[in-house]
Order: structure tokens, then C-alpha cells, then sequence
């Protein structure tokens, strides 16, 4: 993808949370989040089931309504058109059995672009037809989108994350799931990414992962417990306060995560 279409402009902070709050009816799911993204950089969205981390993700890409503060994008608020922000929902909340062919889910992402009652022109069948190969599946793109394995699947809503052209890309759990080769593409993807400055987040389970390649670490439980360097985030006492008793110190400092869902807690939030 041209670096000219996913370059933003240089600023302090790229995206900005200011004391967020999000709830489902009277359950408060985050509050008083608050951090600075810089541009270009990858953070790592770390919490235990339930934490609120695809709340986050939801509320950032204009699917849930704050409770209260705001959202910026180089120092603004999010339009009605959102383009600037793509999303990879986990794969689990898809409906798989909607009689969708690959290429025109990939087309989806181009539609903040079109606007109403455009047809695609003929970039955007080349933006769709780029970003299918660059993912490597470009031979399915006439495929039903349910017939595809978990992990083809997971290329094609990276793919159509793509053809959004975003500046800022959210990706929830995508190596839940998926084969050896679709997580050795995705984390191709993030250093090819990094090379046009977009900004990810990416939630995860996996601290190892995080540590290896993530630029920052947002460790979440509801509200921020740590935001920082991943050496200065995983520590025990901050694990501890996210985690509770989810977590295991192993002697030699080794660290072992329970993925259950806490009393109480949402699945997946």
C-alpha cells in the first residue's frame, strides 16, 4: 500500500483518550481512561477476560457511545465518516454465515470512502485487489467468506482493515485461533505498517508476544492500571493489581496467566 495514503501528519500525540467512560446500562465497563498514543507506534492491549479491552476497541472505532470524555485524532474529534480508525473485531462476534464472497468484504473497508450511493471505481477495485494480495489470499476472492478457514478468515478482515487505508488500526485477539503461517503474516503486516507510520493497538493475552513486539503496553482491568514500556508494565505488582489472583509468580520471576473469566465479568470485553 502507497505510504502516501496511510502517512498521517507528525504530532505529540496521535491519539488521545481523556478521561473515558463506557457502560453497558448501569454497569461501568471503563473509567477515567486516559492516554497518549504517539504516532506510529504499537501498543499492546493487556487485561484479563472482562477487563473492558474490546469495550475499548469499540468505543475508539465509534460502535459503543462514551458515557463520558472524549476521543482525538491529531488533536480532533472523530468525524460522522470514520476512516481514519479500522477495526478487527474478534472472530467469534462475525456472523460467518452471511452469503458474502471475500472480495466483497474486503470491499467494505472502502466504503467510509465512497460515501452514499457511490459505486466502487476502479481504485477502489485496485485498492481491494492490492490489499487481497498483500494478505496472500487474492486466489479466494470469490470464495464465501464461511467456507474459509478460521485463519484465511482472519486475513480477509486484515485485508479489508487495509483497504480502509487507516491511520490508526485496532486489532482484537487476532492470534486466537489461527494458524502458524496467519500469525507470522499479521506480524509481517505490523512491521510493514510500522514503515508508513499507522498506529495499532492490539490486545492480547500473550505477555510474551507483547514484550517481543509492542512498543508500549496498556495493562487494563476496568480502568488503566499501567501504561508504559513493556519491561516497566510487566512487573508483579502491576500484574497483580490487573490480574488478582488470575495470576501465578513462578520462582525465577516467570509469570503464568489463567484465562478464566472473573466473577462477575464479561467474556471478551
Amino acid at each position: 500500500m502507497e505510504k502516501e495514503a496511510l502517512a498521517a501528519p507528525a504530532t505529540t500525540a496521535h491519539l488521545e483518550l481523556e478521561h473515558v467512560a463506557v457502560a453497558y446500562g448501569a454497569h461501568l465497563a471503563l473509567s477515567n481512561v486516559t492516554l497518549r498514543v504517539p504516532r506510529g507506534a504499537r501498543v499492546a492491549v493487556v487485561g484479563p477476560n472482562g477487563a473492558g479491552k474490546s469495550t475499548l476497541f469499540k468505543a475508539l472505532a465509534g460502535l459503543l457511545p462514551l458515557q463520558q470524555g472524549r476521543v482525538t485524532i491529531r488533536g480532533r474529534l472523530p468525524g460522522r465518516r470514520q476512516t481514519a480508525i479500522a477495526y478487527v473485531p474478534q472472530r467469534r462476534e462475525i456472523d460467518w454465515s452471511f452469503p458474502v464472497t471475500v472480495r466483497d468484504v474486503v470491499m467494505m473497508g472502502r466504503y467510509g470512502r465512497l460515501g452514499w450511493l457511490r459505486r466502487p471505481a476502479a481504485a477502489d477495485h485496485a485498492a481491494v485487489a492490492r490489499c487481497l494480495a498483500e494478505m496472500g489470499i487474492a486466489g479466494l476472492a470469490g470464495r464465501p467468506i464461511g467456507d474459509l478457514s478460521g485463519g484465511q478468515q482472519q486475513r480477509v478482515f486484515l485485508a479489508r482493515a487495509l483497504a480502509q487505508e487507516p491511520q490508526i488500526l485496532l486489532m482484537d485477539e487476532p492470534f486466537n485461533g489461527v494458524d502458524v503461517a496467519t500469525q507470522e503474516a499479521t506480524l509481517r503486516l505490523l512491521d510493514r505498517l510500522r514503515g508508513h507510520d499507522v498506529t495499532v493497538l492490539i490486545s492480547t493475552h500473550d505477555l510474551a508476544l507483547a514484550t517481543a513486539h509492542a512498543d508500549q503496553v496498556l495493562l487494563l482491568n476496568g480502568r488503566v492500571i499501567a501504561y508504559g514500556p513493556p519491561w516497566q508494565v510487566f512487573v508483579p505488582e502491576m500484574l497483580s493489581a490487573a490480574f488478582g489472583q488470575q495470576l501465578f509468580v513462578l520462582p525465577g520471576g516467570a509469570m503464568v496467566v489463567d484465562h478464566c473469566c472473573p466473577p462477575g465479568g464479561r467474556e471478551g470485553e
